[in-house]
């Protein structure tokens, strides 16, 4: 009897199709097995051979044309397409209640300021929506790899097990660079050379302009390098990760050689993808006015809100973290053994970003004779940051050993130790992942598009702005800007005349609403990072960013109202900005901090 192994399965499901639409290559591969051996255990005469590759077409055939299908919750069983739509079926796929989840888990996090516990209560209530509140189900959901939202599912995605790695050898390096000596002595010499605090924050967001290729690696990349400098100069762990974030994703989308841009290429059809999105840079308002911000509030030595207590204490009372919680407050207590100096923080960053850079050309295909550019765009950004960090590593290793800047053992000392200092962002990021993908299986993006779509007969003149409002949100809750605009892009795009430049603006505004939720959301994978570069507690940089992001959302908003009538980013980009600095100059003529 037949028992093809899923190595055969999946070699010749690779062979029959290179697009494979039907869910993760895990599940189709577990489908065609169920159901190729199904076939060979009725003794199908259509798979009367023994090769292994006639069962397994027809049972990919069979889930293409819609016959069977993979049982929702049960991946490894397969049955009629009737039978499968009855079951399942969540009461609340598509609704209001598809939000709920994430709301709750945001809502209690900002209440309790306890991360890990809000996102688990939003993840159980999601699967328990799901699964019309069958708790046997519900566990299964959330724990396993039977749909796409389970905890093991994530962690076993490649793009997700990528970040992952990265996170881990990026702590390795920042541990060794410790305790090698390098950060103590560039921050020596970066406190020699830039004297005032500005100088700190404005150096600050210079790297992250610089780092502009992917925002992970921006965020966690920035932090290790700046941080020295900017606790030199008392900037509160919750400023500099909200430079950190402000520098991250709003950078990048607005940067044409970048993950983003790829990735903004990719979901729209029938356009050049990356001259839409250049042509939709001007107008991107969200991202250009972040950036406004914050210079502004750099020069003018202002904050508000939570801000301004956590910029008070590390001023007047050298407390970088002002609340209780304050989960890396003895990383920087690591004893300094080696006899590191500047080098030897400074060149196993610049060898980081060279080869996180080669790793992602190299997966463009760069080295296959893809043009420099194509290459870029058609990366894959966390398989290249994985590879990058791990060579980086190697180097390091190379660089640090023969020189003696630290022994075999201290060097072997700082793996544990660079990876305890990334389980809570690996615990966050693994948590926040699940409550999206569950999100997702409510159908939470499906009833936001379907709001979107509705909006589609209003007049023009509010389009723009409804697509933003509607972006912010999708993001916010979802916690992700990437997947924010994969949904609404191929709404947007159709519905407008491609000659016109009210697409362009529509299209910014997807893109600059999407960035704009994602950076208030606790639950969004680069606010995370932010938070572990800046090593600042998750909800002290949520709590501390949101008011600066709604005003900036705010300022958007009512300028896209106004673009949608002029139309011309020449006159709207300066009346963005200008407005921008108004707004801020007006708060602060009105805001009366608390007496401390």
């Amino acid at each position: 009897m037949l028992r093809p192994s899923y190595t055969d399965l999946l070699d010749v499901i690779s062979q029959e199709t290179d697009d494979i639409t039907l869910g993760s290559r895990y599940t189709i591969v577990i489908a065609a097995a169920k159901r190729a051996r199904q076939l060979v255990d009725h003794a199908d005469p259509l798979v009367s051979n023994t090769k292994v590759d006639k069962p397994v077409s027809i049972a990919v055939n069979e889930l293409y044309q819609g016959k069977i299908k993979v049982r929702q919750g049960h991946p490894e069983e397969v049955v009629p397409a009737e039978e499968e739509a009855v079951e399942f079926t969540s009461n609340m796929y598509a609704t209001f209640w598809s939000l709920v989840p994430p709301l709750v888990a945001i809502i209690l996090a900002l209440i309790t300021k306890e991360v890990f516990s809000s996102l688990f209560v939003g993840i159980v209530t999601g699967a328990l929506f799901y699964t019309n509140f069958n708790i046997k189900e519900a566990f299964l959901v959330i724990v396993t790899d039977q749909t796409e939202g389970g905890l093991l599912a994530n962690v076993s995605d490649s793009g997700n097990a990528g970040i992952l790695i990265f996170l881990v050898v990026l702590g390795v390096l920042v541990a060794l660079m410790n305790k090698a000596g390098g950060s103590a002595a560039y921050g020596k010499w970066a406190s020699s050379v830039i004297k005032t605090r500005k100088g700190a924050l404005l150096s600050t967001f210079l790297l992250g302009v610089l780092v502009f290729v992917d925002d992970y690696f921006n965020c966690l990349t920035v932090g290790s390098v700046m941080r020295p400098v900017t606790d030199t100069h008392n900037v509160s762990r919750a400023k500099l990760a909200y430079i950190i974030d402000a520098t991250a994703a709003p950078v990048c989308i607005i940067a044409p050689i970048s993950s983003w841009a790829a990735a903004v290429s990719g979901v729209v059809e029938g356009y050049n993808g990356l001259e839409l999105f250049i042509r939709s840079i001007p107008y991107n308002f969200y991202a250009l006015l972040t950036i406004v911000t914050m210079i502004t509030l750099t020069l003018m030595n202002f904050d508000f809100g939570p801000m301004y207590l956590h910029e008070h204490n590390a001023q007047v009372k050298n407390d970088l973290f002002t609340t209780d919680a304050r989960p890396f407050e003895n990383a920087s207590d690591v004893q300094v053994t080696g006899k590191g100096g500047v080098i030897d923080l400074v060149l196993p960053v610049i060898m980081l970003i060279i080869c996180c850079v080669i790793g992602m050309i190299y997966t463009g295909g760069f080295f296959d004779g893809v043009p420099f550019v194509d290459a870029f765009a058609g990366c894959n950004a966390s398989v290249a940051l994985a590879l990058g960090s791990v060579a980086a590593l190697i180097l390091t290793f190379i660089m640090y050993i023969p020189r003696r800047v630290l022994k075999f053992h201290e060097f072997m000392e700082c793996l544990p130790e660079g990876f305890r200092a990334m389980v809570p962002a690996i615990l966050i990021l693994t948590f926040a992942w699940t409550l999206s993908g569950i999100t997702g299986l409510l159908g939470a993006d499906v009833f936001v598009a379907g709001i979107l779509q509705s909006s589609t007969g209003v007049l023009n003149v509010m389009l723009p702005v409804i697509v933003f409002v509607i972006a912010v949100f999708l993001a916010f809750s979802t916690g992700t800007s990437w997947g924010t605009f994969g949904i609404l892009l191929p709404i947007v795009v159709p519905i407008l005349d491609p000659t016109s430049e009210l697409m362009v603006i529509t299209v910014a505004a997807t893109l600059a609403g999407a960035v704009a939720g994602d950076h208030c959301s606790p639950i969004s994978d680069t606010t995370i990072m932010a938070s572990t570069g800046a090593q600042c507690d998750h909800i002290n940089h949520v709590s501390t960013q949101l008011p600066y992001s709604m005003m900036v959302a705010a300022v958007s908003a009512v300028n896209y109202v106004l673009t949608a009538i002029i139309q011309n980013w020449i006159i709207n980009l300066p009346i963005a900005i200008v407005s921008m600095i108004l707004v801020i100059f007006i708060v602060r003529k009105i805001y009366k901090p608390k007496e401390l």
